[in-house]
């Protein structure tokens, strides 16, 4: 498939601009999925899709093929998310350090495997709280089921401060999930 769609891109470079529709069609939807997560608002979520489709269409030529295409637009997308949410200012909850710290991985596993109804709205609760960039790290790893190393390069991270942060936001979101009791 990426083979094909490196094809494709040559093609669009030289001028077949209609065949670009392909890629709308194959990752609107992830695309879009990625950004509501990282936004929470459907309508911005649509704007800010048409503009990471646009970008991607306006650097074309750019696209290396040093990762696939699904790669390189979600770290557009990512990107242009990511801008929109600093241009709003959210007020986000920030956890102590220190709270961080003293927790065990399996307080945190144990808390976190738990699928009673009433865990998984505040695990949903807690994710609300999250910040743009950690929510989109849980998106990307545990939603999408992207490698450290896909998730890396869409954030433009090293693959251990990713593991790093993903570590990080499983221990705030326990310590949120269990300011909700």
């Amino acid at each position: 498939m990426e083979n094909d769609e490196i094809h494709i891109i040559q093609r669009i470079t030289k001028g077949e601009t209609s065949l670009y529709e392909y890629f709308l069609n194959t990752y609107a939807r992830q695309v879009f999925t990625l950004i509501v997560r990282i936004v929470e608002n459907q309508e911005d979520a649509e704007e800010l899709t048409q503009d990471t489709f646009l970008k991607a269409f306006e650097h074309l030529s750019s696209f290396k093929a040093e990762s696939s295409f699904s790669t390189w637009i979600y770290r557009i997308a990512y990107n242009t998310a990511i801008s929109a949410t600093r241009k709003r200012k959210q007020n986000l909850s920030v956890v102590e350090n220190n709270l961080l710290i003293n927790l065990s991985d399996q307080q945190i596993d144990d808390a976190l495997n738990d699928e009673s109804e009433a865990q998984i709205e505040k695990l949903n609760e807690a994710l609300k709280k999250l910040n743009a960039e950690e929510r989109t790290l849980i998106s990307l790893f545990y939603h999408e089921e992207k490698p450290v190393s896909e998730v890396a390069f869409i954030l433009g991270l090293a693959e251990n401060n990713v593991k790093v942060k993903l570590h990080r936001i499983r221990k705030k979101l326990y310590i949120l999930i269990t300011e909700a009791v």
